[in-house]
């Protein structure tokens, strides 16, 4: 029974505290709201109202200004109280602990405010937007009754320059100066907002004004003037040159013109309403055409001009690369009789010649159509122009090909000197050797030796071969070089190599009758040096002595380039 008591005592208590707590929470919210629905009151919306009583007040200024003024009274005198009325509602609910109540009304009361804040905010961007929109169009209306001033002078002083554009423009100024006084009866009735739109009306359409007004007389001019002038005179070029014989048929040069002159007589229309849309760029078009075909015309008579000067000359050049044909073709037979040649280069000259007689044709086709009036002279220069790199390159050709029969007799005088060359490097290496009084020679340097005799006596017979192949020729020639190059640098090594062995036998001497195994190595090393194996010895004699002495090796083969220097 105690314990039941103890524990509901302890239950309450629990109660109690949480309730204190929460409503000491639901207290705070209390004073934030009454905070916020203070501050809403204490906002400036009332001066910033009283802007707009500095416009005149009428139309959309007044309809405006009545409509923010009441949602600012209804706000202060209904909403506001409202939400007084919300705050002692949850109070009461909190004191009587009817927590969930309360934050229904809580809720409520928060609701009202946002709404105030949207309102608030509502009243100051209308107020914004009226009082700027005042300000740009006046400021902007300003700038653009300058500008209009200035264009109704230019229209004035300038009319001549307009021709009969001059009538669509004066209607477009009556229309913009109605449009101004428009602005103004709309400003003054206080309807700043439409005045606004027909600010940014009037904008547009002046400076569309005063953009067409400084093409129109430029315009006007290229059109009655300029081109009209540059038609004539590419009308007397083009009979100018049709009457010479040029053959312009396909340039359909008079439906070109028609095209480009009802172009014009368009354009020129447009321009008498003072429309200038497309017009500079369709104006730009047809200067670009006609210089196109002025380019055409002058790309005709150069054309013909230099079909005229550089045909005889391409000729003459044919004439001389086909007689140098015929002297390189017997050439060619000539050294048929000396050198064998490949059969794809016994057929260089006869494979020019081909390439000669077509171009020759060409060249008669292109002769006979120079005279005729149905040419095209630009046709005929570009074939002309390849006619000429063709030729070039046969020429090219021809000093190729004949620079490789030249070659052939050089090749042969250069392969004999190499010959002799070689057999001087034998007979140096063998004097050598005598001079050297070698005890013999190993069969290993005999048959390196027999192979360099074999390989230039095998060049030396290419060479007097009867037609002469110099293909073979450098072949045997490559071999000879190779083994006669063996050759030499295994004499150097057998001499190196006998004289190195017989200075470290004596070097090793010294220790011979110390050391039996130094006795024993040595003893190996003549045998060796003895069978004509110098390359066996010197490794016997250097193991041997390097085994007693390390280092031997290197002092004695210093001795023997002192010894050389001596």
């Amino acid at each position: 029974m105690m314990y039941g008591i103890i524990g509901a005592i302890l239950l309450l208590l629990v109660l109690l505290t949480c309730g204190f707590f929460i409503r000491r929470q639901f207290y705070k919210e209390i004073d934030k709201l009454e905070a916020w629905k203070i501050e809403i009151m204490n906002r400036p919306v009332t001066e910033e109202l009283g802007k707009v009583k500095r416009l005149n007040m009428g139309g959309e200024a007044e309809s405006l200004f009545e409509g923010w003024r009441k949602d600012w009274e209804d706000l202060l005198n209904e909403e506001l109280p409202a939400v007084e009325d919300k705050l002692f509602e949850i109070e009461e609910h909190t004191d009587k602990y009817r927590f969930k109540k309360a934050k229904e009304v809580q809720a409520g009361a928060e609701a009202i405010l946002q709404n105030a804040e949207q309102k608030i905010k509502d009243i100051l961007d209308g107020v914004n937007e009226l009082m700027d929109a005042e300000k740009e169009s006046r400021k902007e209306v300003e700038e653009l009754g300058k500008i209009f001033k200035d264009l109704k002078k230019q229209l004035l002083t300038r009319r001549h320059t307009y021709g009969k554009g001059i009538k669509s423009l004066d209607l477009r100024v009556d229309g913009l100066a109605e449009k101004f006084v428009r602005y103004h009866e709309l400003t003054e009735a206080g309807n700043y907002l439409e005045a606004k739109k027909l600010a940014d009306e009037l904008k547009a359409e002046t400076e569309t004004l005063q953009e067409d007004a400084g093409k129109i007389p430029d315009l006007l001019a290229e059109m009655e003037s300029l081109l009209p002038m540059q038609f004539r005179e590419l009308k007397e070029g083009y009979k100018e040159m049709a009457a010479q014989g040029f053959a312009l048929d396909h340039l359909q040069f008079d439906e070109e013109m028609k095209e480009l002159t009802e172009k014009l007589s368009a354009y020129r229309k447009q321009l008498e309403q003072a429309d200038t849309t497309d017009v500079e760029e369709g104006i730009r078009e047809i200067k670009e055409r006609i210089e196109t075909i002025y380019d055409i015309l002058e790309k005709e008579a150069y054309a013909k001009n230099y079909v005229l000067k550089h045909f005889r000359e391409v000729k003459d050049i044919l004439d001389e690369v086909r007689e140098e044909n015929k002297r390189l073709k017997t050439e060619t037979e000539s050294v048929q009789k000396t050198y064998q040649l490949h059969e794809e280069s016994m057929a260089v000259p006869a494979e020019l010649d081909k390439q000669l007689e077509k171009l020759a044709a060409r060249l008669a086709v292109l002769e006979v159509k120079i005279p005729e009036n149905e040419t095209i002279y630009s046709v005929l220069s570009e074939q002309l122009k390849e006619m000429e790199g063709q030729i070039e390159k046969l020429r090219d050709d021809q000093k190729t090909f004949n620079e490789f029969l030249q070659n052939l007799r050089k090749e042969e005088m250069e392969a004999r000197a190499k010959i002799m060359g070689l057999k001087r490097t034998i007979q140096d290496m063998r004097r050598l050797v005598e001079r050297s009084n070698i005890p013999g020679l190993p069969d290993s340097y005999r048959t390196l030796y027999e192979a360099a005799w074999n390989a230039i006596r095998d060049t030396a017979e290419s060479l007097h071969a009867t037609p002469l192949n110099m293909e073979k020729v450098n072949r045997h020639l490559l071999e000879a070089e190779q083994a006669v190059g063996n050759f030499e640098k295994s004499t150097k090594a057998l001499m190196e190599n006998v004289q190195l062995a017989e200075k470290v036998i004596q070097y090793g001497n010294r220790y011979r009758a110390k050391y039996k195994k130094v006795a024993d190595g040595l003893e190996r090393a003549e045998v060796a040096f003895r069978r004509y194996d110098y390359e066996k010895a010197l490794e016997e004699a250097a193991t041997t002595v390097e085994a007693v002495e390390p280092g031997a090796l290197k002092k004695i083969e210093k001795m023997l380039e002192t010894e050389e220097l001596l």
